[in-house]
């Protein structure tokens, strides 16, 4: 801060806010100087200037200080990624071919330091992981995308699915009781992500890829969404054309019945 104004500066933008200051402490737009490396920086260059300026709610409150800490753009997507596991910086990238390098390096940066997760150094790449504190996470991101999915119409034309973001649909919507005394095992392939989940006892471990000797191989085509929310049954879904089994085709219908999207009641004042 000097008499020409106030500078906020990194290693890779600076602002100034020049002149004198308007009525209502508020600057005027053609006040405020912004310079950039590239254009195609400003995404990460407005995320990281939010960072060093963010203000708090203001509020004691624990959902208040929760927001703060996770509530940004992209962070409980990059949660609900190495909730699935460990992640390196690459594969993290990988995984959201719409978000900037800048923003990324923002969110983890933010998130590692309220202890969220831990960074450290694999194979020459930057590797995250979640603290306990952030594993702590896991059954509310799985709740708010139980709440989430409810409101899931067709695809946009801009959606994509990865691996994790499937793994992580599989466990939210898993019913336990259908389950019970179950033992099988699934591949699930939906264009060009396959993952698989093994039931044991009742008790489900989904992960990514092929799994070899799978009981049953679905390809659900564009009816996955209308089984789990039983907007189709498993006879009418085959009747589509669009479904093909591979192996025990009779553990196609338990299949639909354990992972569901089902209605959330909401609690009785």
């Amino acid at each position: 801060m000097d008499r020409e104004g106030v500078t906020i500066a990194s290693d890779r933008f600076r602002l100034t806010a020049a002149g004198t200051v308007p009525p209502q402490d508020e600057l005027a737009p053609d006040e405020a100087v912004l310079e950039a490396m590239e254009s195609s920086q400003l995404e990460g260059i407005i995320s990281e200037l939010q960072s060093m300026t963010r203000r708090t709610y203001g509020q004691f409150c624990g959902l208040s200080r929760a927001v703060e800490m996770v509530g940004e753009r992209w962070a409980l997507l990059i949660i609900r990624d190495l909730l699935v596991g460990p992640k390196s910086f690459t594969e993290l990238a990988e995984g959201f071919p719409r978000l900037s390098i800048d923003v990324l390096c923002s969110r983890l940066r933010e998130m590692q330091h309220f202890g969220v997760l831990d960074e450290s150094m694999k194979d020459g790449d930057m590797s995250y992981e979640l603290t306990e504190y952030g594993r702590a996470l896991d059954e509310i991101v799985m709740s708010l995308g139980r709440w989430g999915a409810l409101s899931l119409e067709d695809p946009r034309p801009e959606d994509i699915i990865t691996e994790n973001s499937m793994i992580m649909a599989l466990r939210s919507t898993y019913q336990a009781e259908a389950a019970a005394g179950l033992t099988a095992s699934f591949e699930l392939r939906l264009g060009p992500v396959t993952i698989h989940a093994k039931v044991v006892d009742g008790v489900l471990r989904a992960g990514a890829g092929p799994l070899p000797g799978a009981d049953l191989i679905v390809e659900p085509g564009p009816t996955l969404k209308m089984l789990m929310a039983n907007e189709m049954t498993p006879e009418q879904a085959l009747n589509t054309g669009h479904v093909t089994l591979t192996g025990d085709e009779s553990l196609f219908p338990r299949f639909v019945t354990l992972f569901q999207i089902l209605p959330i009641a909401a609690p009785v004042s």
